[in-house]
């Protein structure tokens, strides 16, 4: 039933990516099944490297799911609480099919075993993965692509560098590393020592210009936060984390391991709410806040 699986979707964000989740609780109630099918196919593909045993199955994987998104669109249904569920958001919020695409193309990087060359390259990669998310997040949320465009690009950017960051002792764990290859080499560090022995000391060396990348990002974004609309608010808001975090990891001396940069639930409920509340990525002439807004706490619990 499709009710089944809009609870499994937002079950899953909730989850898993419960700082999306509780942005997602700020969308108008007709758009947040949406948001919630469209957040769990990205964890759905997000976790391909780390469910497989070898890249060719990785590969075997993500050829799936995107013959599964083909099908949602040209009429041939695979059996999926997660298709399920994003084949009403694609139908009722007009989804563009080459958007999810773009994602499952970058999660293919997520198979390599060499690090990025460069921060391009990264960024490249987050235009695939995060940007594209953002973009379709605002596209669940009724905004329009073309006067979006420049705010999405920032917002995933930032969204995803931040992310990459936040990712880096979880990575390393597994023996991945996002942390471009050139940034390793101007810190004089090789990708081996990350994985044989306690990080280097001079790691954050490595870490200093991709967090000042993704501040960069997510300072553009706010300077055009007037230009979001409202009623897309809800794709944006997981951002007062991610700043949060970056002034957390500047204060630190940019030390990614450290335990205190993790958030609680609360800590980051609390900025998420308080984000929406303040329109810090939304126009600020609106009115005040929607009743959904005001009950996210009970909500959330």
């Amino acid at each position: 039933m499709l009710s089944d699986s809009r609870s499994y979707c937002a079950a899953e964000v909730r989850r898993l990516d419960r700082e999306r989740y509780l942005a997602a609780l700020f969308a108008p109630g007709g758009r947040r099944d949406a948001l919630f099918a469209l957040y769990a196919f990205g964890l759905e593909t997000a976790k391909t490297a780390e469910v497989v045993s070898e890249p060719l199955l990785g590969e075997i994987r993500l050829q799936w799911w995107r013959d599964a998104v083909d099908g949602i669109y040209d009429g041939s249904m695979r059996e999926h609480p997660v298709l399920e569920a994003l084949a009403e958001a694609i139908e009722t919020c007009g989804l563009e099919r080459l958007s999810f695409h773009a994602i499952l193309d970058g999660r293919a990087a997520d198979l390599r075993e060499r690090p990025f060359e460069n921060p391009g390259a990264l960024e490249d990669y987050l235009t695939q993965t995060a940007v594209s998310t953002v973009e379709l997040a605002c596209q669940a949320l009724g905004a329009e692509n073309g006067a979006m465009e420049p705010i999405v690009r920032e917002a995933g950017l930032g969204f995803g560098l931040a992310g990459v960051l936040r990712a880096i002792p979880f990575h390393v764990g597994q023996r991945r590393l996002y942390v471009p290859l050139s940034s390793m080499t101007e810190a004089g560090i090789a990708p081996a020592a990350l994985f044989d022995r306690a990080p280097p000391g001079n790691f954050a060396e490595a870490v200093k210009p991709i967090a000042a990348r993704a501040r960069r990002h997510i300072d553009a974004l706010r300077r055009r936060r007037h230009d979001i609309p409202v009623g897309a608010r809800a794709a944006f808001l997981s951002l007062a984390v991610s700043e949060a975090y970056l002034r957390r990891l500047a204060r630190n001396g940019h030390d990614a391991f450290d335990p205190g940069l993790a958030f609680s639930p609360l800590a980051a409920q609390l900025r998420i709410a308080r984000a929406a509340m303040t329109r810090r990525y939304s126009a600020a002439s609106d009115s005040g806040p929607d009743q959904r807004s005001r009950s996210i706490s009970a909500r959330s619990q």
